[in-house]
């Protein structure tokens, strides 16, 4: 008997989970229908993960477990989408949850739009206090691929974000998830499909994000490096008309290591990371909200 066409693929990366894991399979499970398939992706969990895992695999026997050793996010991600069988991917978070309704409401938008490269849909977000914020997505105009990056990179007019996005499998193929980033390494993959892709919208929630205090540390070892291989990332797989904005993005980076810098005291490091963004972006680092900090920093 030949098994049905998969049209959604549901990726999970899971590194030390294991608690909060049973919520994001149960959301799945509970929309289940024979045109999804789910894959779960063990990145080298050292809690009890796998545990979990073997428990809904004797419950489910559709549920795929892929184990591999310790690699990161992006490359948990690149094995799940490469090993999947459907048209779409959408890339769930281990902590997070689908909505109710989500794979129905993914279902109808893609019967109205053919050939659709990217669904970008609402999102619940959910703080550690119990407060819960609708997120509804930004809508991508019909413009030229240096405008698009500009509204995306710089502009950040456009947001993108997993769980609540859906993804022509084909073009995440075109565009694997960089493996050497530490953090961040969906921008370049997003840049790409915002360029790219016939991007359409639904205001109906497909995920509910949880927000951990966790998820706002900030490691800053080899943080410049990190942030230059970030903007090489970012214009590698970009067209040649993007690419004279390579120089304002690199000095927003700047910015950004520069934000981060007064957070955590560094002083001497925030008057260099400012000095660097100053020199390739003037008009950009002369912003009220930059100066107005780095002029704090001026020393008599």
């Amino acid at each position: 008997m030949k098994s049905p066409e998969v049209l959604i693929s549901l990726v999970v990366p899971a590194y030390n989970y294991g608690k909060l894991l049973p919520r994001a399979l149960d959301s799945v499970f509970g929309q289940w229908a024979d045109d999804l398939e789910l894959i779960v992706v063990n990145d080298g969990s050292r809690d009890n993960t796998l545990e979990v895992l073997a428990g809904y695999s004797a419950r489910y026997p559709q549920l795929q477990v892929v184990d591999q050793a310790n690699a990161g996010a992006a490359a948990a991600r690149n094995k799940g989408i490469a090993l999947a069988r459907g048209r779409y991917v959408l890339l769930l978070d281990a902590d997070d949850e689908l909505a109710p309704g989500a794979i129905e409401t993914l279902r109808e938008v893609l019967r109205a739009n053919a050939d659709v490269g990217m669904v970008l849909g609402g999102q619940i977000s959910v703080f550690p206090d119990g407060k819960e914020r609708l997120r509804l997505p930004t809508p991508v105009p019909r413009a030229s691929a240096r405008e698009l990056a500009r509204s995306y990179l710089l502009e950040k007019r456009i947001t993108v974000s997993h769980c609540c996005t859906l993804f022509a499998r084909e073009l995440l193929l075109r565009r694997p998830y960089p493996e050497g980033l530490r953090t961040s390494e969906d921008i370049p993959v997003f840049a790409f499909l915002v360029v790219n892709a016939k991007v359409v919208t639904t205001d109906v929630p497909i995920a509910r994000i949880h927000k951990h205090p966790d998820s706002l540390r900030h490691n800053r070892e080899n943080e410049e490096d990190y942030a230059m291989n970030l903007v090489d990332e970012v214009f590698a797989s970009l067209p040649d008309e993007c690419q004279d904005l390579s120089v304002r993005y690199r000095a927003q980076r700047y910015l950004s290591l520069f934000r981060a810098a007064l957070l955590s005291g560094d002083r001497s490091s925030a008057r260099r990371f400012y000095g660097q963004a100053l020199r390739l972006s003037p008009m950009q680092a002369m912003r009220w909200t930059y100066l107005r900090k780095a002029s704090r920093l001026v020393v008599a």
